[in-house]
């Protein structure tokens, strides 16, 4: 069974996924330092990485107690990535924590240069 983040993501659908938040949703990104904090910010943030990243596909899923993992391939900025997106949850089964992990170093530069002009207003520090 797909997992509605993994399903949202797929179908690109922001608000779907963004309902799957927690109000308090901590995104921790692999290249800001600061994470990203709250429902709206968060999806303004992952509807920027859906702008961004090509060819995105999500090649796995893990299953753990309490936490989710969906392991992905994209292309960034001409540069091929592996990635995982790492779900916490809470008492009510929403997304507390959204944590990305990106490699190579190259597509996380990439990734980095792609992302930066987009969501620096959010950034704090």
């Amino acid at each position: 069974m797909t997992h509605p983040v993994r399903a949202a993501i797929e179908a690109r659908d922001i608000d779907a996924l963004a309902a799957l938040f927690a109000d308090d949703i901590v995104f921790n990104s692999p290249v800001a330092f600061h994470p990203y904090v709250g429902r709206e910010t968060v999806a303004e943030v992952l509807r920027n990485v859906m702008e961004v990243f090509t060819d995105f596909v999500y090649v796995d899923e893990l299953v753990g107690d309490g936490t989710h993992g969906l392991v992905f391939s994209a292309g960034v900025g001409g540069r091929a990535v592996l990635g995982v997106d790492h779900l916490r949850f809470d008492d009510a089964g929403l997304v507390s924590e959204f944590t990305v992990l990106v490699r190579p170093l190259s597509g996380l530069v990439a990734l980095a240069e792609a992302m930066g002009p987009r969501v620096v207003h959010l950034t704090k520090g």
